[in-house]
């Protein structure tokens, strides 16, 4: 059986016609693409129903999908996995309103994919998945799968579903296929029901698996356009700056030094009538170091002078500042040095609202720190997951690092710097005046 995508014509972007290699695929998962930068259509070239709207599947891509580089630009806003499956979902639309039968694309893997995914617990390739294959053959086998592991998704996903529809089905095919660029350049299809579906996904992706009826109505208002992101459960993964070379500032330390009785510098002569050891000569003091944590988000704040003077009474102390942006998936970074090396930065990042990364950001910390040294955290004691919101087990998490390794905790860097250079043991109940991290250690020798 011969095809021919060189027949796929009225595209209105940059994909101008050329010719096409086809090679032979399968109607099966993973057996069937359509590479539109090298013009590479992988389709089943036999007979049979499946095998055909396999292939009218690969020629919707043809026809509709945006050019690769539009893709890679959207990766700023959505998560990559939820842009493609989000497009998926889009071609199967325009596909079952073209009068192709969309129950065909099954292979018979979804149902033991379904299993495997819940089994995982990777609750955000489940929501992308049954978005993916929404409407299709596949969809109700990949719900059992994961059904006989975790019931009680179904729901969640029924709804991430459900809401994925309703952003594209009120589009018309006109509207839903357009390949006519908008203002910026992309195929206006792509923008007006790819890009909002993988927004939804990417929101999706960072909640929590919901659990019971409250939780699962709190995740159906975080659906919808205004909604308030819903708790993840999780902390966000650290996106660390190491700007330690773009550390420009230097500040003038405090001179120390101790007295010796050896040495060039002959400062204290005093010393030689007072002093029984005669310790006159003047020798370098070693610098004060230690690693400072520094919460910078919206309920905290760092002050440049405090920074500096930070530096000047601790010269060898490396200051880490971090803070995380609500529901951001991996693009901005939440985390940077501050000081290093008795410099500061020329320029402190500004935080990101939220906190989200306060369990990876302290492990940071503690694995910075060299022997002996302190590590001191300026932190209100408040802990959030990755979209914010407050969650007892991260903050018994960071309780325990903090028992464990003896973290001082600090309200200003004021205090960490006198922290620093006291060297004293904080006690527990001054730890326990520090929001849920100090209430929740008692806990940590539970």
């Amino acid at each position: 059986m011969s095809v021919f995508p060189e027949l796929v014509t009225g595209r209105e972007d940059e994909l101008a016609p050329g010719p096409w290699r086809v090679e032979r695929g399968a109607a099966a998962r993973g057996r069937a693409s359509c590479d539109l930068v090298a013009r590479v259509l992988e389709v089943p070239v036999d007979g049979g129903a499946p095998a055909r709207v396999v292939r009218a599947h690969e020629l919707v891509h043809a026809r509709v999908s945006p050019h690769p580089r539009h893709l890679a630009d959207a990766l700023a806003e959505v998560d990559a996995r939820a842009l493609e499956c989000a497009e998926e979902l889009r071609v199967n639309v325009l596909l079952a309103r073209l009068g192709h039968e969309v129950a065909r694309l099954v292979d018979g893997s979804e149902r033991s994919g379904g299993e495997r995914v819940a089994a995982t617990g990777d609750w955000a390739e489940a929501v992308c998945f049954a978005v993916a294959v929404a409407g299709t053959g596949a969809e109700r086998p990949f719900l059992a799968g994961v059904r006989r592991v975790h019931p009680e998704w179904v729901a969640g996903l029924r709804a991430t579903v459900r809401a994925a529809r309703a952003r594209v089905d009120g589009l018309a095919n006109e509207r839903l296929g357009a390949t006519a660029p908008d203002e910026l350049g992309r195929p206006r299809g792509f923008v007006e029901a790819t890009l909002v579906v993988a927004r939804l996904l990417t929101r999706a992706m960072g909640a929590r698996a919901p659990l019971g009826p409250e939780e699962l109505r709190r995740y159906r208002r975080a659906l919808s356009d205004e909604g308030r992101r819903p708790p993840s459960g999780r902390f966000a993964e650290l996106a660390l700056v190491d700007a330690r070379q773009l550390v420009r500032a230097p500040v003038p330390t405090l001179r120390r030094s101790r007295p010796s009785v050896t040495g060039v510098d002959l400062r204290y002569p005093s010393r030689l009538a007072t002093d029984p050891l005669r310790r006159a000569f003047a020798r370098p003091a070693r610098a004060v170091g230690g690693v400072v944590l520094v919460d910078q988000s919206g309920s905290m704040a760092v002050d440049t002078a405090e920074l500096a003077g930070l530096v000047r009474r601790a010269p060898g102390a490396l200051v880490l500042g971090y803070s995380h942006r609500p529901g951001d998936h991996g693009v901005t970074p939440n985390a940077w040095v501050l000081a290093a090396g008795g410099r500061v930065a020329a320029e402190i990042p500004p935080g990101n609202v939220g906190n989200g990364v306060d369990g990876p950001a302290l492990r940071l910390a503690l694995a910075e720190r060299r022997r002996g040294e302190p590590v001191v955290w300026v932190t209100d004691g408040q802990v959030t997951d990755s979209n914010d919101h407050p969650d007892e087990s991260l903050a018994l998490e960071c309780a325990r690092l903090v028992e464990r390794h003896g973290v001082i905790l600090a309200r200003s860097l004021a205090d960490a710097a006198g922290a620093l250079r006291g060297r004293a043991r904080q006690g527990t109940a001054e730890r326990r005046r520090f929001g849920r991290v100090g209430s929740t250690l008692a806990l940590t020798r539970e």
